[in-house]
């Protein structure tokens, strides 16, 4: 199976598809991504927060495949913005991961009562040109943070990965994304449970016309979008699924249908706005 990649604006690729470990317990880690690359996953997104890159790392050493195949994202923590904590903190994850470089490095969140998520940016670049990432982004950053960054550091991020389920589309800031050269990364991506998506007429209609499970429609959705999306699972026959998406398209109208369960008024968010999370 080959996943797809997509070209970002610096000029490298990332795998659509990847394993994110978003609570994924640090003593589960090295197993669930162990099992993640067995069954095909190259893309692997973690987070400095998440208390488990070191079990990632241990699995991509034992894994045995050649780095340049892999594709590690990670993240700096709120707390890490200011001076050159930014440094410190990747050298950190590095530490963990067993690495000598991530592929992505990500602010995680904003933080706009701290004001300080443009200097965390303008960090960034420097660790990039210093070699220790390849491309720079953002996470949970909405249109007034982008325009802010763009605006002083005169570098675009490569991908602002946020909250994006069928229930929470966020078009605004997926368009400006879109016309500045910004790569949309989906997190939470089948809705976290938190509501029934999968029990909606056109997640379920089409689940039925595709001879495919509810989950594998809405992640076949999000690809079609061009959105990058890593659903997270610990459960081996889980993660076969969510990797068995290449095989089948939805149909124009399906794909409008599912456009259609946004309610456009903010209230399909199930994680917590950008601008509450300091």
């Amino acid at each position: 199976m080959t996943i797809p990649t997509l070209e970002l604006n610096d000029g490298h690729t990332i795998p659509q598809l990847g394993y994110g470990v978003f609570l994924v317990p640090a003593d589960d880690a090295e197993r669930a991504v162990s099992d993640a690359l067995e069954v095909g996953y190259r893309h692997i997104d973690t987070a400095a927060i998440y208390g488990n890159e070191a079990g990632v790392g241990a699995a991509i050493a034992k894994s045995g495949i050649p780095r340049d195949e892999l594709y590690v994202t990670t993240k700096l923590w709120n707390d890490r913005h200011d001076g050159d904590e930014p440094r410190k903190a990747i050298a950190e994850s590095l530490d963990k991961l067993g690495l000598d470089q991530v592929d992505l490095y990500l602010v995680h969140w904003p933080t706009p009562a701290h004001d300080n998520y443009v200097h965390a940016f303008a960090k960034l670049i420097e660790l990039r040109e210093a070699g220790l990432t390849k491309s720079i982004g953002v996470s949970n950053h909405l249109v007034e943070h982008l325009e802010r960054v763009v605006a002083e550091t005169g570098v675009v991020p490569a991908v602002n990965q946020i909250e994006l389920h069928p229930a929470y589309q966020q078009r605004e800031v997926v368009a400006w994304g879109a016309q500045h050269g910004i790569r949309t990364e989906s997190w939470g991506p089948l809705g976290q449970g938190k509501y029934d998506l999968f029990g909606t007429a056109p997640v379920a209609g089409a689940a039925s016309a595709h001879g495919k499970s509810p989950a594998q429609v809405v992640l076949r959705w999000h690809l079609q979008k061009d959105f990058i999306v890593f659903p997270k699972s610990v459960r081996l026959e889980r993660l076969r699924e969510n990797l068995d998406v290449f095989d089948f398209t939805l149909t124009d109208a399906e794909m409008a249908a599912i456009d259609a369960l946004d309610p456009l008024d903010g209230s399909g968010r199930v994680g917590t706005h950008p601008n509450e999370f300091n």
